[in-house]
């Protein structure tokens, strides 16, 4: 590896004063520490150094730039080190992709494919780099979701969906159902988080993460759930808990339009029930992580993770490594970037189930049918009538899609 080198400036210093980290000699406390340093201070945390102490500050609030030069800052590596990978998958992620003049014609019937195979997990992979967001994948329950259009001869991607276990605490949405630790603990099996809902081009100039969100809410996703984990035992509880009551996601700044205005039968669909805190493992890089996993083996210290056994891994990872290393846990995961929080309830009833006050969930039961005519008649339609929309659809060329 090659040194790490970071320069901390403060105002009451002079220009050539500058400290330089390196990692050459280093004990692996020493290692992890300049790591995480290096990290907070490219995303504008304060550090001052003290004769016999290192004083760290993070900034009262981030503005969307910054947050977008974070996840810009992991994008990058992740790509860079799956480089090899991605160039290798590009032309099968081409010829998954519609022409945009095929697409401005296409009476659109989406089919959900779920990622069974490796072909399947493969494209799912290639088209996740694709986002402005940094490419994660949750641990512990996952379903992974194509959404292709079933109008159209090769049955090209319109998006991908992805659900997985959800963060164990979060208070804005623990109050909102109304959770107690205990009964946290018992009925977050009933839920999971939407951690990637979006459209490709050029769906998504039409819409398509509507629709997306839309088919989350459909009993076909519910009955997927069910038939992916009927057979899966907790490891908390020594359980079978695979009906799927409700689905969590989080916008990346603020409100979001994608979600706000979903409104069907007279309610919206994704309820804004408050905003996360600021916790998470966003603001530091990939390869700080890794080599706190290094760390804690070298430390004979194993993060499980499994079904039924807590959702964040690299949440936990962070902080054992953190703690190891004389870093308060909960402040080493604290970087600020908050989120609004969407709650999906596909039962009627979710809060009484979800609170043990009745046994039977009263699904809504929407059809994938219904919900894509809805999309057409609300969006697609006039989408269709828009020059801008129709130019920028019609000068999609799959050949010069790239990552």
């Amino acid at each position: 590896m090659k040194p790490l080198v970071d320069y901390i400036k403060d105002e009451s210093i002079k220009r050539r004063d500058i400290i330089e980290f390196s990692l050459e000699n280093k004990t692996p406390e020493e290692r992890i520490k300049l790591f995480i340093l290096r990290d907070l201070y490219k995303i504008g945390w304060n550090i001052k150094f003290g004769a016999k102490k290192i004083e760290i500050v993070p900034p009262k609030t981030y503005d969307k730039s910054t947050i977008r030069q974070a996840m810009s800052f992991k994008r990058l590596e992740i790509i860079n080190s799956n480089k090899i990978w991605i160039d290798k998958h590009l032309e099968v992620a081409r010829v998954n992709l519609a022409d945009g003049s095929q697409v401005i014609k296409s009476d659109i019937h989406p089919v959900i494919e779920v990622c069974e195979t490796q072909e399947q997990k493969n494209l799912f992979r290639i088209f996740r780099y694709y986002w402005s967001s940094p490419y994660s994948d949750y641990v512990g329950r996952r379903i992974k979701l194509l959404i292709r259009d079933d109008a159209l001869p090769n049955k090209p991607i319109i998006g991908i969906a992805a659900l997985g276990s959800p963060i164990i605490h979060i208070p804005d949405r623990d109050d909102f159902i109304g959770w107690d630790r205990q009964t946290r603990t018992k009925n977050l099996i009933y839920t999971m988080d939407a951690y990637v809902i979006g459209a490709l081009p050029p769906y998504n100039y039409l819409l398509g993460g509507k629709l997306i969100s839309l088919l989350l809410a459909s009993k076909e996703i519910r009955k997927i759930y069910e038939e992916k984990y009927k057979d899966k035992i907790t490891i908390i509880n020594k359980r079978c808990a695979n009906s799927l009551i409700g689905i969590f996601t989080t916008s990346l700044y603020g409100k979001s339009s994608q979600y706000n205005r979903i409104i069907y039968k007279h309610k919206k669909l994704y309820q804004l029930i408050g905003e996360t805190k600021g916790y998470g493992t966003l603001h530091l890089s990939k390869e700080t992580i890794q080599e706190m996993v290094i760390f804690l083996r070298n430390n004979n210290v194993n993060i499980d993770h499994g079904f039924g056994n807590g959702p964040s891994w690299v949440m936990r990872v962070i902080a054992a490594a953190g703690e190891l290393v004389g870093f308060d846990k909960k402040f080493l995961l604290m970087h600020s970037f908050k989120r609004s929080i969407y709650f999906l309830p596909l039962a009627s009833n979710y809060h009484e189930f979800l609170n043990d006050k009745t046994a039977k969930p009263e699904f809504y039961d929407y059809t994938g049918e219904e919900l894509i005519n809805f999309w057409k008649e609300r969006w697609l339609t006039n989408r269709r009538k828009n020059e801008t929309v129709i130019n920028n659809v019609t000068s999609f060329d799959p050949n010069y899609f790239f990552i």
